[in-house]
């Protein structure tokens, strides 16, 4: 069964979209550490990070730098926090967190955002790519 994240990248469910290639996405996490937390994804349903291919594993970090940059322009913070862990969804996936303290690495605090905040912060981001 396709896992969450691949029914996203088929468009069968909508997804606030910073970035896309022809083998990575990159979009907003919909339940976000901070403002501006956002998700790499492969587009190949790979569960484990390190079961990637070496060519998909190295594409996906850069992919995930590039997008990192756009935030970390677009989204005031100290730095822009990367966590692998994987094991809410089995899909490889690169969290990119925008940074005040250490509690934002943490996966407990979150931040609320309305559809519109989302939205725009998206399309401030793709601006910034």
């Amino acid at each position: 069964m396709a896992s969450l994240f691949t029914k996203i990248v088929n468009g069968e469910i909508p997804c606030y979209k910073i970035a896309e290639d022809n083998n990575y996405l990159a979009f907003l996490d919909v339940n976000p550490n901070a403002k501006g937390h956002t998700l790499c994804i492969p587009k190949q349903e790979i569960n484990k990070i390190f079961d990637m291919d070496e060519e998909l594993y190295l594409g996906l970090m850069q992919f995930s730098r590039k997008v990192a940059k756009a935030i970390e322009k677009t989204v005031e913070c100290k730095r822009i926090g990367v966590a692998v862990i994987g094991l809410e969804v089995p899909h490889t996936h690169v969290h990119l967190i925008p940074l005040h303290d250490m509690e934002d690495m943490r996966f407990q605090r979150k931040v609320t955002l309305t559809k519109e905040e989302f939205e725009n912060l998206a399309k401030a981001i793709q601006g910034n790519l």
